[in-house]
């Protein structure tokens, strides 16, 4: 190893410790970070390592941004239109027991969440399970945290669903229909609902004794349809500009599009839905709330990564343990191969169950890129780079389920149950998170594996 690699990969420890041990400060360490590594590589404090304030910002994905920033403000107005509400009134009202709400309710949030954030669908969902259970004088917590890791679960369905997803489309140049198919094989859309399917029939089997009668008395008003109209619009047209190539990719003459199409379609309906806000309320009260609510941390947080993650790339990190991995493949041959990829999958749910899935699969993408190449070259058999990435993001982002503190949407359930009364202990949650994590990560480990190896 030379001096700038082992420099770089200290720093890059201390980053994550960092950012592990203070979880509230976690944007400012990531910042820290990438400032530092622009210093040493501008100023030639780091002999052989050069990394110039343009290069670094050239590393910022402009597109994962705007699309994040641009899904959040859309998201923001179709929760303040009270549709969500509306909509899961309807389900329920179609149930006729506790068993069978908590189900709906839980798969209603996974498809939510397939195409909004996670934690808003938290947010959207779970007053609706809590007003439910506190009619029927019984606890909320179960059908809570049902909610909650169903929504978690169902973010790695489609590009727009976490930011994991985006941060993978990115790597693996996926567009919105690739995670239906690509290659001419199922996507990650596929896997995730057959590990969605999976869990689902865990939650039957949990709650089979809660027979108790449900009922809806309230009807939402949905105060404009507008909100709900933009998000579909979003969808609809990521889904046709997903039929376009990029310039990479694209035959010699034909039409591409720009690199941040996908940012710019959300940027574009979000902006809709702002001068929608203005016209219909005369004042700028609820835009200001939504600029006001929007997550900045992440974006902050992602903002660093990017260039830390150039930083450390420049420096020969990314490739020493890519190769340092590698090694677990012996020969290169299948089994060893099924051997690496079970280590990325199984690594990334035990990390994911304590630490930020974010800058985790942020850091391992460009690993596992570098990890397949090795393989491929060691054994003389192509290892598609997608086994590995989808891999990843199985572990990464069903694995958050396991524990209280592994994902948002889990923390911002926990959040509501406790502004209510209700303390979920971890003890608590895991009874519930355990098996319908397991059952999840089995199915799509499986999954990925017969697809793609």
């Amino acid at each position: 190893m030379t001096t700038v690699t082992v420099i770089s990969l200290i720093i890059f420890a201390v980053t994550y410790i960092l950012m592990f041990s203070f979880q509230k400060i976690r944007p400012y360490v990531a910042v820290g970070s990438a400032v530092l590594f622009v210093i040493l590589g501008s100023t030639g404090l780091l002999s052989g390592f050069t990394y110039t304030p343009a290069e670094a910002v050239s590393e910022i994905d402009w597109n994962v941004l705007m699309m994040i920033s641009g899904t959040m403000g859309t998201v923001f107005f179709f929760i303040e239109s009270k549709m969500p509400n509306r909509l899961a009134e309807l389900i329920v009202s179609k149930v006729s027991n506790v068993k069978w709400m908590v189900f709906v309710l839980s798969l209603f949030a996974g498809i939510i969440s397939a195409f909004v954030d996670n934690v808003a669908t938290v947010l959207m969902v779970a007053p609706v399970a809590l007003a439910i259970c506190k009619k029927l004088k019984i606890s909320p917590v179960p059908a809570i945290i049902c909610i909650a890791v169903s929504s978690n679960l169902q973010g790695a369905a489609t590009l727009v669903g976490d930011t994991t997803s985006i941060l993978l489309a990115k790597a693996a140049n996926l567009d919105f229909m690739d995670f239906f198919f690509v290659a001419g094989k199922p996507g990650m859309f596929w896997v995730t609902e057959a590990g969605a399917l999976a869990a689902s029939l865990i939650i039957l089997y949990m709650f089979r004794k809660d027979n108790g009668s449900v009922s809806i008395s309230s009807v939402t008003k949905v105060e404009d349809k507008v909100p709900s109209v933009l998000l579909t619009l979003t969808v609809a047209t990521l889904i046709v500009a997903s039929f376009i190539p990029y310039k990479a990719s694209a035959e010699p003459g034909e039409f591409y599009k720009p690199e941040i199409t996908n940012g710019l379609i959300c940027i574009f309906y979000f902006v809709i839905g702002v001068i929608n806000q203005l016209i219909k309320d005369k004042n700028s009260e609820k835009v200001v709330d939504c600029l006001k609510d929007m997550d900045y941390y992440t974006l902050a947080l992602l903002a660093g990564l990017f260039i830390v993650i150039g930083g450390i790339e420049r420096a020969g990190v990314i490739d020493l343990i890519g190769a340092k991995l590698a090694l677990l493949g012996g020969d290169g041959s299948k089994g060893s191969i099924f051997l690496v990829y079970s280590v990325i999958v199984w690594v990334s749910v035990f990390l994911s169950a304590f630490i930020d899935n974010i800058p985790y699969t942020a850091t391992m993408l460009p690993v596992v890129a570098v990890l397949a190449s090795d393989l491929s070259q060691k054994g003389g058999m192509a290892v598609d780079p997608r086994l590995f990435y989808f891999g990843l993001l199985v572990g990464a982002t069903l694995g958050g389920n396991l524990t209280p503190i592994g994902a948002s949407a889990n923390i911002a359930g926990i959040g509501i149950l406790r502004k209510n009364g209700y303390d979920v202990s971890s003890g608590t949650f895991m009874k519930y998170g355990v098996p319908f994590t397991l059952a999840a990560v089995i199915t799509g480990w499986l999954l990925v594996w017969l697809i793609w190896a």
